[in-house]
C-alpha cells in the first residue's frame, strides 16, 4: 500500500487531522470544523477519523489541549530566558502571551471556552499547567514583597484581563501606527505602577 491514505494508517492521521482542523479553525471558526470535511480534505475515508476522534467534541477538546500545551511552552520559554526585574520577567510574559494570542486567536478562544467543563477535567489541568510559570512569578513576587496584594490568583486575573484585552485591540487594528511591542512593553508598565511597592 502507498500513497497519503497509506501514511495516515500508519499513525499520522491524529496529527494531520489536527494540523488542518486548526488551520480551518482560524480561518471559519467552531461552525466551519466537520469530521467528514477534515477527512475527505485529508484523503481518508469518512469514517476514519473517528479512531481518534470519536465526535467533534472529542476534536475540539484536542485543539484546546494541544494550543494550551504550545502556549505554556512558548511561556515557559519566555520566563526561562528572562532575568533581572519583577517588571522585565512580566514584560516577557505579556509579550510571549500577547504574540500568541494574536497569532491564533480562534484557537485562544477555543482554549479557554472549553477549558471549564466539568466533563473534560483534562482541559483544565492543561490550562494549570501552561500558566504555571507566570502564576509562579506572580506569587514569588508577592511572597517576596515586590507588589501590593495577598492574593496572587486576584493578580494573576487581572493581568490576564488586561492582556487579553490588548491582544483584541492589537488584532483589530486599534493600535495604529504604533508598534505591538511598545504597546504590549508600556501596557506592563502602566498595570505595574498599580502593583510595585513604592521604594
Amino acid at each position: 500500500m502507498s500513497g497519503p491514505t497509506a501514511r495516515y494508517h500508519h499513525g499520522d492521521l491524529r496529527r494531520a487531522l489536527l494540523t488542518l482542523a486548526e488551520r480551518k479553525l482560524e480561518a471559519t471558526g467552531v461552525e466551519g470544523l466537520s469530521l467528514r470535511d477534515l477527512a475527505r480534505e485529508v484523503g481518508v475515508s469518512h469514517s476514519a477519523p473517528r479512531r481518534h476522534f470519536p465526535d467533534k467534541q472529542a476534536l475540539l477538546d484536542a485543539l484546546a489541549i494541544q494550543g494550551l500545551q504550545r502556549l505554556g511552552g512558548r511561556l515557559d520559554a519566555a520566563l526561562a530566558d528572562s532575568t533581572g526585574t519583577f517588571g522585565a520577567r512580566m514584560t516577557a510574559f505579556a509579550s510571549a502571551y500577547v504574540d500568541f494570542a494574536t497569532r491564533h486567536p480562534a484557537l485562544l478562544a477555543l482554549m479557554f471556552t472549553q477549558k471549564d467543563r466539568p466533563d473534560a477535567p483534562e482541559l483544565r489541568e492543561a490550562n494549570d499547567r501552561a500558566f504555571a510559570a507566570p502564576s509562579a512569578l506572580i506569587a514569588e513576587a508577592e511572597a517576596n514583597g515586590e507588589i501590593v496584594s495577598d492574593d496572587p490568583d486576584r493578580v494573576a486575573m487581572a493581568v490576564l484581563a488586561t492582556l487579553q484585552g490588548l491582544a483584541s485591540i492589537i488584532t483589530s487594528g486599534m493600535i495604529g501606527e504604533r508598534s505591538a511591542s511598545t504597546v504590549v512593553s508600556g501596557t506592563v508598565e502602566i498595570l505595574l505602577h498599580g502593583l510595585l511597592r513604592e521604594p
